[in-house]
């Protein structure tokens, strides 16, 4: 094969695998999973709603057992992603790290500010999935999450921001008590709609750490144990730098 021809099948190459990348997918088959991860998103709100209203010990008890299950996998892809020691140790010390104060930001905040972590999370996800999904585009570091789209993470920011806005016009203003919680923290609706924002990025930050560890271990997901999401951690990733921003950017909690 001669040079000329080298180069056309070079230039058909790349043409093939551009088409190929940036083919729309109908939006049937992106979304096929959505029953199965709607169902066990359910199951999941109404174990946490039940521990929510159970009361503070049993909210402590259930955030401390999902930390340790969001530890126990983190350790599980820390030993797999690499054989050595030095890393293994740094992973796992960095990793108690993250997970602990995530932890322990949850389990001593105001009510408040427990949901404004919950809801922001849940509201990041289903905005970048269907935004992500629909519009598709180019990705943020396919390397890291081949799914991660930048319309995906300004559907999220939107979804953060909205849900923010939303706590603070309609559910503050109907909790007195809640009131007292929020008084030392600064709320406006424009305030709400830059937190919603620089969570969706924490939360999106979350899942690209984990989506990195994942792929240091060759792992799909961090475990099989929950049908359509993967593992515990798959869950929290975005929920643990939210948590940790949250707990340090309002006095008091950190």
């Amino acid at each position: 094969m001669d040079g000329e021809t080298q180069a056309g099948a070079g230039k058909r190459d790349r043409a093939k695998a551009y088409a190929q990348r940036y083919m729309k997918v109908p939006l049937s088959i992106r979304t096929s999973d959505l029953p199965k991860r709607a169902a066990s998103a359910l199951v999941m709100l109404a174990v946490a709603g039940g521990a929510l209203w159970a009361g503070d010990v049993w909210l402590k008890l259930f955030i401390g057992l999902v930390a340790l299950a969001t530890y126990a996998e983190l350790v599980r892809l820390v030993f797999r992603a690499t054989e050595r020691s030095a890393g293994r140790v740094a992973g796992l010390l960095l990793g108690a790290a993250y997970v602990g104060f995530a932890a322990l930001f949850l389990a001593t905040m105001p009510r408040f500010y427990l949901y404004l972590v919950i809801g922001s999370v849940i509201f990041t996800d289903t905005f970048a999935y269907f935004s992500g999904r629909a519009i598709g585009g180019p990705k943020i570091a396919p390397r890291i999450s081949p799914s991660k789209t930048w319309a995906g993470l300004a559907g999220g920011m939107v979804g953060a921001a909205l849900f923010g806005w939303l706590l603070l016009q309609l559910v503050l203003p109907a909790s007195g008590e809640w009131h007292m919680e929020v008084n030392a923290y600064p709320w406006s609706p424009i305030a709400a709609l830059a937190i919603g924002a620089v969570l969706a990025c924490s939360a999106q930050a979350g899942d690209f750490l984990e989506s990195w560890l994942k792929r240091k271990a060759h792992m799909k997901d961090s475990s099989n144990l929950i049908p359509g999401h993967g593992g515990v951690f798959d869950r929290t990733d975005g929920i643990l730098p939210v948590a940790i921003a949250v707990g340090f950017l309002v006095p008091g909690l950190s």
